[in-house]
Parts: structure tokens; sequence; C-alpha cells
């Protein structure tokens, strides 16, 4: 058996972040997944550094939006009627959890990581060589009727307080600002606090490669095979047999089987499912500098290196359940409208899942129950926003340091 301090289970960009601030402090840390880094759902996400999402995404409370997603007919979220039954005691604990005052514990808990997001993905890109994959372009919010774009306008006097730093656009500025976009479209705010980033899944396999250049170690094995024995993690599998006394969870969707597997059946965590596709340029001329997102269709439209990526918003439909193109191809039309699209990259479209809590607060600390258990999973829409400050509050609480912000908000224990 070969020995480390550290087992990191998960190499998303959460994960893969972790061993990074793990190995900075001197730790021996192995990475283990069944596929290479940034493989899974972080490889599918929209590109955001979501340095300006300040308020997590919480369940609506609007009567009238309700009744629009009771008839199943939004592009924002889908779902299957018959997973309705199974997801049902979720979504009311996700209602309640967002109350005014729920949402607002929430939201200032959560502040400090968002806060950091941008500055802790800059250090480690500069440690990795990897500033490449990030640009600071900001993002557009777009708006194709009057009274969402003064709704929206409205929202930014309740924001005064975060000290965000946007652009309000009218039909004209946006056009200068992203030419080619439709001109039926009202206005938009451009967001100038977030980054970037054209791969995340090249970003998150850049930061693998620094670890392991940095004397890391990442074996591809099954993490469910892990058992605890006599004050060790162990993993046997393919052959392998690794040990350490530390082990983390960052294993993305899959993290409720690991703890359901060591007797964690508390954990309100639940999957939303999401696709994205790809676009070629219809032409050398219309090219799309900025990421766009449509915030009442729920898509966006990112500048990738593969192409031009739309992604949807949320699905929820099992995890077992073959993918449906009902979703993308509603966003697909309106999103053709907004901006020229040319022929698809791929055949068909990537689905992915989004690991979520229903207080829209990652797990981020020491299992109760185990020792050597620690936790780093359940970001939501923010994983890749969150996984690097999330790596470094983690490790900063396994060293014993002082961390960035109190992780009593993000312990399992307050549920």
């Amino acid at each position: 058996m070969k020995k480390f301090d550290v087992i990191v289970l998960g190499a998303g960009i959460v994960g893969v972040c972790t061993c990074l601030h793990l190995q900075l402090r001197g730790y021996h840390v192995c990475l283990v997944d069944k596929k290479d880094a940034g493989q899974g759902t972080s490889y599918g996400n929209a590109g955001l550094i979501e340095r300006s999402s300040v308020i997590p995404y919480h369940f609506p409370r609007e009567f009238s939006r309700l009744i629009a997603y009771a008839f199943n007919h939004q592009t924002d979220v889908r779902f299957d009627w018959t997973y309705l039954p199974h997801i049902a005691p979720w979504l009311f604990k996700f209602w309640c959890q967002s109350s005014p005052k729920n949402l607002k514990k929430s939201t200032l808990a959560l502040l400090p990581l968002i806060e950091n997001s941008v500055k802790e993905h800059d250090f480690l890109a500069e440690l990795a060589g990897a500033t490449s994959f990030i640009e600071p372009k900001g993002w557009l919010e777009i708006f194709r009727t009057d009274k969402d774009f003064d709704k929206a306008k409205n929202h930014l006097l309740s924001l005064e307080r975060f000290h965000l730093n946007y652009d309000v656009l009218d039909r004209n500025a946006l056009i200068q600002r992203v030419p080619s976009i439709s001109p039926q479209l009202v206005g938009g705010i451009h967001w100038l606090d977030p980054k970037t980033v054209n791969d995340p899944g090249g970003l998150t396999a850049a930061y693998a490669r620094y670890f392991i250049k940095q004397g890391g170690s990442f074996v591809t094995l099954d993490a469910l095979k892990t058992e605890y024995n006599n004050g060790l993690w162990q993993i046997n599998d393919n052959g392998i047999s690794i040990g350490a006394p530390d082990i983390v969870v960052a294993l993305g969707p899959q993290s409720i089987q690991f703890m359901n597997k060591f007797g964690y059946r508390h954990i309100p965590f639940a999957v939303k499912r999401g696709y994205h596709i790809h676009f070629r340029q219809v032409d050398e001329k219309t090219v799309l500098e900025h990421s766009i997102c449509d915030p009442v269709a729920g898509f966006v439209l990112a500048p990738m290196r593969q192409g031009i990526r739309l992604t949807t918003g949320i699905e929820f439909a099992s995890p077992k359940a073959p993918p449906y193109w009902t979703q993308l191809k509603r966003a697909e039309k309106i999103a053709k409208n907004i901006f020229p699209l040319g022929e698809y990259v791929e055949t068909k479209p990537w689905l992915g899942e989004r690991p979520c809590l229903s207080d829209m607060r990652p797990i981020i600390g020491k299992a109760p129950a185990h020792k050597g258990l620690w936790l780093n999973f359940g970001h939501a829409h923010h994983g890749l926003t969150l996984g690097a400050v999330s790596g470094k509050l983690l490790a900063e609480i396994m060293a014993g340091e002082q961390p960035l912000t109190s992780p009593d908000a993000f312990s399992l224990t307050r549920f």
C-alpha cells in the first residue's frame, strides 16, 4: 500500500483546487478519480467566475412564476413529471430556505467566498501557468422586454451595498459592446467584476498538471470503494492500494453516494441536470467576444475554445434518465434570435449534474462521526466560481490556520 497524508476524491475544479492548497501547505496528496481531471461537471459549465452573483440562486416565491413553471413550458426550468414525487421533499426544503430571512443568511455566509473567488483563481492560474484560460471580460445580462429590463435596473438599487461594478447599456450601447447582437433587444447590464473561462475543463486539467508537476499523485480508482480501517482511509481497486489518515470528499454529484455509504443519510442533497452544446461561428467577422446571459430564458451563450457554448438552465430529472433535447431546443430557438449561430460542433449535447444543497451553501469542513473525513461539495451553480476559494478554506481548516471566513456556516452539522 502506498501511503499519503491526504487522499482527495474527485478531480473536478473543487477537488483539484483542494489538492493544490493542501500541497502548498506541505501535505503529500493523492488525487483520485475514475476520469481525467475536469471531465465531469467541471467540463460543462458556462465558464463564469461569478463575482457579481452575491445573491444565491433561490426558489422563486412569486405566484405568477410558480404557475408558469407548473405547466412546464418555461425555458429556464424543466422537470420530468415522473421524478417530481422523488424531488418534492427537497424542493419544499429549498423553498423554505429561500425565504427572505434564510436567503439573507446564506447570502452573508457566501459573501466572503464570492468576494475572493476571482483573486483565488488568479493566484492558482498564475502558479500553474494557466492565465490564458481566464479573461477579464465580465459578462452581459441581456433583456428582450422593457418590463424585464426595468425590473433588473430597479434590482440594482438593492445591490448597492455590495459595491459591484457594472455598466447599464441601452440598445445602442449594447450593440456597440456586442456587435452582431440583435437590435430587437432593449438593453443589458455588463457585469465587470467577474472573469470568464474559455475552457473550464482545460483550466481544471491545467491545475491538475501543475499539482502533479509539483510532486502530487493522481490515480484512476473508484472512490466508492473507499474503506475505513483502524484509522486509515484505504482504496483498493485495479490492483492499486492507497491509504491516508485523512480523506476529502469532493465528488460533486456523486458525493452523496459516498456519504450514504458511511451513514450520513440526513443531508438535503439534490442534483440539477444541465446541458450544453457548441456552435461554430457563422463567419469570420461574426465573433462573440463576451458571454451573454438571458436571465428570463435561463441560458448563457459563452465564447469557448470549442466554439460558442449554449448552456441551459435547470432540469429536474432522474440522474439515470436519458438526455432530453426539449430544454436545449427551446433555448437554441431564442438564442439564435439574439446572436447568429452556425452549425453544431458536436453531434449530441453534453449532459451534466450540479450537486445542490437546500440552503444554497456547500458543505466545507469535517464530518462529525469519522476521524479524518473532510468534505468539500454541494457548490450548485458555483462550482467553478468557488472551486479555488473553497479549496483554500478547507485547507486552512485542515491545517489549523486562521480561515478566511468562519466555517460554521458550511459545516455538515448545520443540518
